[in-house]
């Protein structure tokens, strides 16, 4: 079926929502694809735009469809599942799971360590940090932010890699011999500021993930304090737990 049936007893909002998620479901409409505009979907449908508007809201609740501001609505990739019992690079993870990952580096300097983080990292306040700031894409789509802090003594130069094609994992092991041996993390629910918003084409205070971690060489020398913030629409977080 793809029209709505005036003769139905089915509200018309109901039966565009199910024409239009059949789509996305049975895999007419792929992740990634733009729909049709409003506009468009009035026209082709003959329902008023509050019918369609109100379609779009279902869809966006369930997941199914993001919108991007100034560019259009987008039909979601699934909800990614995210472990919490092993050290996965981004890149890797998003291959193994079909999609083609991409990297924007945001921001990349020296920077002294604040005081919360050289505790975590258990150097002296104001030692040398190299600061990665990464936006991290799935198929072109934001996925999450990453701002790595690393002991710059333990990789010196190393913000002259390319961030952007090379992962920072596979840098620090090919050059620096430091290889992630075990991790902490801490994980809450933040609210996304503008700035971050803006970045992960979500409203401002959309719920987000973020994740603080300190990661640690296979000396067990804590290396890298590491704090990533995931689109809360996109992640879910798992972990098996024994009894």
């Amino acid at each position: 079926m793809d029209r709505v049936n005036r003769e139905s007893k089915l509200p018309l909002y109901h039966q565009l929502y199910e024409i239009l998620r059949d789509k996305i479901v049975h895999g007419e409409w792929q992740p990634g694809t733009m729909l049709p505009s409003e506009t468009e979907l009035v026209s082709q449908y003959q329902v008023s735009r509050i019918t369609v508007r109100q379609v779009l809201d279902l869809l966006a609740k369930e997941r199914l469809i993001y919108r991007q501001r100034g560019r259009g609505t987008f039909v979601a990739h699934p909800t990614i599942e995210q472990t919490l019992v092993r050290i996965v690079s981004f890149t890797d993870d998003m291959r193994q799971r079909g999609f083609r990952p991409g990297t924007v580096v945001l921001t990349s300097a020296l920077i002294p360590a604040p005081q919360k983080i050289a505790k975590l990292l258990e150097i002296e306040p104001g030692e040398e940090l190299a600061y990665l700031k990464r936006l991290r894409l799935a198929d072109e789509e934001p996925m999450s932010i990453e701002e790595s802090h690393l002991v710059h003594r333990f990789c010196p130069g190393v913000l002259q890699g390319d961030y952007a094609s090379t992962p920072l994992r596979e840098e620090l092991e090919r050059r620096y011999g430091i290889r992630w041996s075990r991790a902490t993390q801490v994980i809450r629910a933040v609210q996304a500021t503008p700035e971050i918003a803006q970045s992960l084409a979500v409203s401002p205070q959309s719920a987000l993930l973020c994740i603080e971690r300190v990661s640690y060489s296979q000396q067990n020398i804590p290396v890298e304090f590491l704090r990533i913030f995931y689109r809360g629409d996109k992640y879910e977080l798992c972990a098996e737990l024994t009894g």
